[in-house]
């Protein structure tokens, strides 16, 4: 039974989760605002929105939760707690008896009180498919099944539409194949718009990340990316292209960008509290910013991915493919759907080349023939990401100027309060990437 008691279990093991996003380690306040049997036999499925105070502010949660007389082994470490029934409670995404109503829902556009279940007009699905949970991610649950289709479940649901929804939709409604196909989805209806709880799509069997094949490159005797990002490049610049086509675009004035250089000023201000040791960078920082500020304009903007690294690309054996539209989860709905330019993707993109560069030497700081080896293949990716886009008909971002420099600042500011919250052994990357930059 999932009862007021439950939530007290809650607060001791959200914290631990790698979603979970308090900063201080804890939650507060946590109450279940929402409570759904999706099944009643043992073992028996219920879906929760629980609402946690995390500091001066409230962020709501889904939970698939799992109920059974006894854990099995397997199962130990997605526990939760035993409930007043006697029955133990655990995180259901890890049980693919359980998952698999999430599948065989979907298929059957099937209705739960305020869960909706769609499938895409046409699509095949084998809903028998066994699942498999991929290992945790940074903000999201993903579940694999069969090989054939992928379904990312939404810890942090926000009301309206989802970019990671809407976006694969109209660019593979138009032909795309720069994107994973959707193939159907889960929403919970409530006043207003209805809120996108999970996604289904398309699975590349066989593909590779970015970020992993640039990792095996860097270990290589003779690291070479340079032929995949330019691939990247045009593949970056085709996307955007389909994005513009999709969604239109718009153009930002000067008092526009004099506006982006003043919000980035205003990040940096507890960027510099959080974390001191951009302190040393921060007259740098401010003139490029200044710089930026002073651009006359006019700058197109469009509809972007919005958080464009190394980890958010397949290579298939069609070509790349971009995932992940969704963005930062705690940034609200309109501003992630908001119109920007395309430099900020192509800044994302250079910063984790450097990234993947400079990850290499946090274990051998003072190894310089290493340290000179990735930086020249950092360098050598984005010379061939940047000749790649504008070769694809985007803008080239080599003669971009101050535009392209104070978005790739802002993005080592961000990746720097980030590092100093989550992975503190990480923060030399994007501070030194700052302190080098000239």
């Amino acid at each position: 039974m999932i009862d007021g008691a439950f939530a007290e279990l809650l607060a001791a093991w959200l914290p631990a989760q790698r979603w979970f996003a308090g900063g201080d380690g804890s939650a507060a306040d946590v109450a279940i605002t929402s409570d759904i049997a999706l099944t009643a036999a043992e073992p028996e499925l219920r879906h929760l929105i629980v609402a946690v105070r995390v500091g001066a502010e409230v962020v709501s949660y889904q939970l698939l939760v799992g109920l059974r007389t006894e854990l099995p082994p397997t199962l130990a470490r997605a526990m939760i707690g035993p409930v007043t029934d006697g029955r133990i409670a655990y995180d259901a995404l890890r049980d693919p008896e359980l998952t698999t109503n999430l599948l065989r829902g979907i298929a059957a556009n099937a209705v739960v009180g305020p869960l909706q279940f769609t499938c895409t007009p046409g699509a095949a699905l084998d809903a028998s498919a066994a699942g498999r949970t991929l290992p945790a991610e940074q903000s999201n649950t993903s579940i694999v099944f069969g090989d054939q289709v992928i379904l990312k479940v939404l810890r942090r649901p926000h009301q309206g539409l989802h970019p990671d929804l809407e976006v694969p939709r109209a660019l593979a409604a138009s032909g795309s194949r720069l994107v994973a196909t959707p193939v159907g989805w889960i929403e919970g209806a409530g006043p207003g718009e209805p809120t996108v709880l999970a996604i289904l799509s398309e699975y590349f069997t066989g593909a590779s990340d970015g970020w992993s094949l640039a990792m095996e490159s860097l270990r290589a005797a003779e690291p070479d990316f340079t032929a995949d990002a330019s691939l990247l490049g045009r593949a970056t610049a085709g996307l955007h292209a389909e994005l513009a086509a999709a969604f239109g675009t718009a153009s930002w004035s000067s008092q526009d960008l004099a506006g982006l250089a003043a919000a980035m000023n205003a990040e940096l201000d507890p960027a510099l509290a959080e974390v001191p040791a951009l302190r040393p960078h921060e007259d740098r920082i401010r003139a490029c910013y200044g710089q930026l500020a002073g651009l006359t304009g006019p700058v197109r903007t469009q509809r972007i991915h919005g958080d464009y690294h190394l980890a958010q690309v397949l290579r298939t054996a069609g070509g790349w493919v971009i995932l992940d539209f969704e963005g930062e989860p705690s940034t609200p709905l309109a501003q992630r759907r908001a119109f920007s330019p395309v430099l900020r993707d192509v800044a994302g993109m250079l910063r984790s080349f450097d990234y993947a560069a400079r990850h290499q030497l946090l274990e051998r700081p003072d190894d310089q023939r290493l340290r000179s080896t990735a930086l020249a293949w950092a360098a050598s990716c984005s010379e061939a990401f940047c000749a790649g886009y504008a070769e694809a008909g985007g803008p080239d971002p080599r003669v971009s100027g101050s535009l392209l420099r104070a978005l790739t600042f802002s993005k080592a500011v961000y990746e720097a309060v980030y590092e100093a919250r989550h992975r503190p052994g990480w923060l030399p990357i994007p501070l030194a990437a700052i302190a080098e930059d000239d």
